[in-house]
């Protein structure tokens, strides 16, 4: 109740450096878990002490038990940590450094090193506790915990060992991305909202510009709380820079039209948040961002795994189409009376196209299994968007097939690298040639059945 308390009294950006801080710090929950075993032994030795519970074996016994325990938890705490830190280091070396902070904020991990902090704790205190005779509940409590965090601890090393393979990181990125796309895009793609608005003119004489303090890249900002300024002081606001881009300081934060005596410089910069890096808050590019790190890499010539570039493109295509298939708004918002309030940069379809396969074509040019497999994303793609999606595609197709034009000598390499294949190259050859009208009848198939189950 009083963590509720405090975190609704904080301002927006306290409070959200607050709760990315607790999501990101790997020791906080281990130290709190640490200090929960201290207490609870202090508890069930008063029980053991009230009701007169204690064990039969002898004292020499017990202690051989819990400083075995003790000991051997405390390798355990250091073991995980190293795994964790080497973990770190070889997905950093080979994916891209972007990972570390989904490693790190991963909620099993935090459980298993709290897991193993409680019950170190636990039986130091107990063992502490230990004088003539051995507590019984105290006793059962550490010795079933041990047993208890050695099987959690194989469940860690198995699952450590897993999450260094590049298909299951590029598909975690790929699920955090679709709820940031949902989140910051909430609705589908409709004939009513396709149609785009004409350029945006604020005709305001009076302008005030909002300059930065401290440089730091636009991790998120609070959109609710920026709209109601600008309601209370019957203006308009300007956020300038888009969530990801770096700021340094003194430039351009926010531009104000209109009358802006009342609103307040501090009460601007409180509603956004700077930081080190790049996060997945706001930011529906970092995943496609991190992906497309993660496919560069293996296609450079010092690594040369074109297989990984493959399987990033694999989870490319499914965020994509998750993109759009949504509206993509226009960063424009007004008020409860159509009112223009707050406006601000976001990314449009052709921004998230570009990202997502620019520098892997470019990169990837003399691999046929990227080739293949790009096309095949676009042909997926132009089959399952509406309409409105479709004219980027097949630019971004004409580019797949200049590029193989000008990389190719061999026409027998240039026909196979103009085929599309969701392996990349090992599908079925003879399959090629009609799977693009059967995926476009089973996504019209697809279309009818969602029809008639809405009416």
């Amino acid at each position: 109740m009083y963590h509720r308390h405090l975190v609704a009294s904080m301002n927006w950006l306290t409070r959200h450096r607050f709760e990315l801080y607790i999501r990101n710090a790997l020791w906080l929950f281990p130290t709190i878990a640490a200090f929960g075993g201290l207490i609870s032994v202090n508890i069930l030795h008063w029980v053991e002490l009230a009701f007169d519970l204690h064990s039969t074996m002898s004292t020499d016994l017990g202690r051989g038990i819990m400083s075995t325990v003790a000991g051997s938890l405390f390798s355990l705490m250091v073991l995980v940590s190293s795994a964790v830190l080497v973990a770190v280091q070889l997905a950093s070396a080979q994916l891209t450094p972007r990972v570390v902070a989904v490693i790190y904020r991963d909620p099993f991990r935090k459980l298993a090193l709290s897991t193993f902090a409680f019950t170190f704790t636990f039986s130091v205190g107990a063992l502490a506790r230990m004088e003539e005779r051995v507590s019984l509940l105290t006793t059962y409590v550490a010795a079933y915990g041990f047993l208890f965090n050695l099987a959690l601890f194989l469940y860690f090393i198995d699952g450590i060992g897993k999450a260094l393979r590049p298909s299951y990181i590029l598909r975690l990125l790929a699920l955090k991305g679709r709820t940031v796309v949902k989140e910051v895009y909430p609705f589908e793609l409709t004939k009513e909202n396709s149609v785009r608005p004409p350029p945006l003119e604020i005709n305001e004489t009076s302008v005030r510009v909002v300059p930065n303090e401290v440089d730091g890249v636009l991790l998120a900002y609070d959109l609710n709380g920026l709209i109601s300024l600008a309601e209370k002081s019957d203006c308009i606001i300007e956020m300038v820079p888009e969530v990801g881009d770096f700021v340094a300081a003194e430039d351009a934060l926010f531009v104000v039209y209109g009358n802006s005596a009342s609103l307040s410089d501090e009460a601007l910069k409180t509603s956004v948040a700077l930081g080190d890096e790049r996060t997945l808050e706001q930011d529906p590019m970092f995943p496609f961002r991190v992906m497309v790190d993660i496919a560069s890499r293996a296609l450079s010539p010092a690594i040369n795994d074109p297989t990984t570039a493959v399987l990033a493109i694999d989870q490319i295509q499914h965020l994509l189409r998750e993109v759009g298939k949504r509206y993509l708004a226009e960063g424009r918002v007004s008020d409860a009376n159509g009112k223009l309030r707050f406006v601000y940069n976001t990314p449009n379809w052709e921004d998230f196209v570009n990202l997502a396969a620019t520098e892997i074509r470019l990169y990837g040019r003399d691999s046929v299994q990227v080739m293949r497999r790009l096309r095949s994303m676009f042909e997926s793609l132009e089959s399952t968007l509406p309409e409105l999606r479709h004219a980027k595609l097949h630019e971004q197709i004409r580019l797949l097939d200049d590029s193989v034009e000008n990389t190719f000598a061999a026409k027998e390499d240039q026909a196979m690298s103009l085929l599309g294949d969701f392996q990349g190259l090992g599908g079925s050859r003879e399959a090629h040639s009609n799977r693009k009208t059967r995926r476009r009848l089973a996504a019209k198939a697809v279309s009818q059945s969602d029809g008639r189950k809405r009416s």
